[in-house]
């Protein structure tokens, strides 16, 4: 595969990795799991259970294991075809995935502003 084709590859991967690791720690279809974990993340006894349960509520550190699987699922290399392609994909992939979610972010930030002020204008013009 040639460079240019790896490198789209990385950009095209990188967004379900982003899509699935921002839904599962940010969207209200799993509020109730998400719930739970940021519950035990802090009530657990051990390092172990707190490090397995919190990283179900941070982006970030779920992008990780989504890559992983990714990974698996579609034997995506970069620059080399052995074990040193995977480890470079996969922190590639993770960064790019995480680059996705602040953009991400910022728009909605954006957005979820933009619909407020409308709002406060609306109220203001009703008085």
């Amino acid at each position: 595969m040639t460079l240019g084709l790896q490198i789209t590859w990385l950009f095209i991967l990188a967004l379900p990795i982003a899509c699935i690791s921002w839904t599962v720690t940010h969207e209200e279809i799993f509020r109730e799991p998400r719930e739970y974990f940021i519950r035990k993340s802090t009530t657990c006894p051990t390092f172990w259970q707190w490090k397995f349960f919190y990283l179900f509520t941070c982006e970030y550190c779920f992008s990780h294991y989504v890559t992983v699987a990714m990974l698996l699922i579609t034997s995506f290399t970069l620059l080399f075809d052995d074990w040193r392609g995977y480890v470079i994909s996969g922190f590639s992939l993770v960064w790019i995935a995480n680059v996705y979610m602040t953009l991400f972010a910022l728009v909605r930030q954006g957005v979820k502003s933009e619909k407020l002020e409308a709002e406060l204008k609306e109220e203001q013009l009703s008085k």
